[in-house]
């Protein structure tokens, strides 16, 4: 009997291994399920606006219109120094002939 006893005491152990392993490839399989579950999803493209025909041709209006201000004013700009250099090219020819004078 003892030899039954025995015999029947492996097979339980090696039924509780067995259980055991079936417990751990369960439980690995329900972490790997949870895993791919909890993959980040793409996010959905942002809606395309339509072309706004009327705002570019504002902005290359505005963008002409600042041009031609600049451009004005450069030259505005380059008329005055230029007028001052004759201004003081003159003074100093009448401060010159002034100086002689004496």
């Amino acid at each position: 009997m003892s030899d039954a006893l025995e015999k029947a005491a492996a097979d339980a152990v090696a039924a509780a291994d067995n259980t055991r392993q079936v417990e751990i490839i369960a439980a690995f399989l329900a972490a790997q399920q949870l895993l791919n579950q909890q993959q980040p999803q793409q996010p959905a493209p942002a809606p395309r606006s339509e072309f706004d025909t009327k705002k570019w041709l504002t902005l290359g209006f505005l963008g002409i219109a600042g041009g031609l201000v600049a451009s004005l004013f450069a030259v505005a700009v380059a008329i005055g120094a230029v007028s001052v250099a004759i201004l003081a090219l003159v003074l100093r020819s009448l401060w010159a002939d002034y100086q002689k004078g004496r």
